[in-house]
C-alpha cells in the first residue's frame, strides 16, 4: 500500500497546532519547548514513514525487475527449447529415412544374393508328365538341344542331345533326351541307333509319357529295316503294354496295313 507522506506531514502539523491552541485555552499545558519537541517528534514519525514507503517501493521495485528478468529468461529457455526439439524433429526425420535407404539398399542386396544362389540353385522342372529337380545350367541344355531339334537340323540335334546325356546321365530329363534323341537318329535314317535310344527309354522308364510313342517309333523303324515279323510283334506288344493310348490306336491301324 503506497502512502501519501505530504497528508500525513500536513495531518501531523495540524494536529500540533490544534494541540498548542488547546494547550494555550487549558491555561500552557504545552509550552514552546514541548511544542518543538512534538513537531521534531512527528517529523521523525514522517522520516520513518517516507523511509519504510521508499524501501516498500524499492523493493516492489527489484521484485518487479526480478519478475521481468525470470519472466524473460523463462522465455528465453523456451524458445531455446523449442529450437532444440525442432533440430531433433529433423534429425529424427533425417534419421528415419536413413534407415529406410538402408533397409532398401539391405532389401536389394539380399534380393540380388538370392537371384545370383538362385542360378546355381537346382529347381522343380514338370516335362513329359514327371516332376523333378534340375540344375539351371542343366535345364537350358536340355532346352538349348530341344531347340536345335525343333529347328529341323536332326544331325545337330543328335550331337546336342549325346553330349547332353554325357553331361547328365542321372538327369531327369534324361528319358526325355532319348526320345528325342532317337527321333533325330530316325530322321536321319539312322534306324538302329534310334531302336536302341527308344529301347533305353523304354526300359530306363517303361511308365514314362513318352513310352507308348518310343515303342510306336521301333515299330517304324523296323518297318524301315524291312523287319515286318519283328514289327507286327512290336506293335502287338505295344497294344497290349498300353491299350488305352493314342499309340496303341495307330498301332492297330498298322498291323492292319501290314497283314
Amino acid at each position: 500500500m503506497e502512502i501519501d507522506v505530504a497528508k500525513v506531514l500536513r495531518w501531523a502539523t495540524m494536529s500540533v497546532v490544534l494541540c498548542l491552541g488547546a494547550g494555550t485555552a487549558g491555561a500552557g499545558i504545552f509550552d514552546d519547548e514541548e511544542a518543538r519537541r512534538a513537531i521534531l517528534d512527528l517529523r521523525q514519525r514522517v522520516d520513518a514513514v517516507r523511509s519504510e514507503s521508499e524501501q516498500s517501493a524499492s523493493r516492489a521495485g527489484e521484485d518487479s525487475a526480478s519478475l521481468r528478468r525470470s519472466l524473460l529468461e523463462l522465455q528465453n529457455q523456451i524458445e531455446s527449447l523449442r529450437a532444440e526439439m525442432a533440430k531433433l524433429r529433423g534429425m529424427n526425420e533425417q534419421l528415419s529415412r536413413d534407415v529406410a535407404d538402408v533397409q532398401r539398399r539391405q532389401k536389394d542386396i539380399t534380393q540380388g544374393v538370392d537371384d545370383r544362389l538362385r542360378q546355381f540353385e537346382p529347381g522343380k522342372v514338370a516335362i513329359d508328365g514327371r516332376e523333378f529337380l534340375a540344375d539351371p545350367a542343366e535345364k537350358r541344355d536340355y532346352e538349348a538341344a530341344l531347340s536345335v531339334f525343333r529347328k529341323g537340323d536332326f544331325a545337330a540335334a543328335q550331337t546336342v542331345f549325346l553330349d547332353f546325356l554325357k553331361r547328365y546321365p542321372a538327369s531327369g530329363y534324361a528319358p526325355s533326351a532319348l526320345f528325342w534323341l532317337g527321333n533325330a537318329q530316325y530322321a536321319t535314317r539312322d534306324y538302329k541307333a534310334a531302336i536302341i535310344n527308344f529301347r533305353s527309354l523304354i526300359g530306363r522308364e517303361p511308365e514314362h509319357l513318352r513310352a507308348p510313342e518310343a515303342v510306336l517309333s521301333i515299330a517304324n523303324c523296323q518297318i524301315e529295316l524291312k523287319d515286318t515279323r519283328g514289327a507286327r510283334k512290336t506293335l502287338s506288344d505295344l497294344i497290349k503294354a498300353y491299350p488305352q493310348s493314342e499309340a496303341a490306336v495307330a498301332a492297330k491301324e498298322r498291323l492292319t496295313r501290314l497283314k
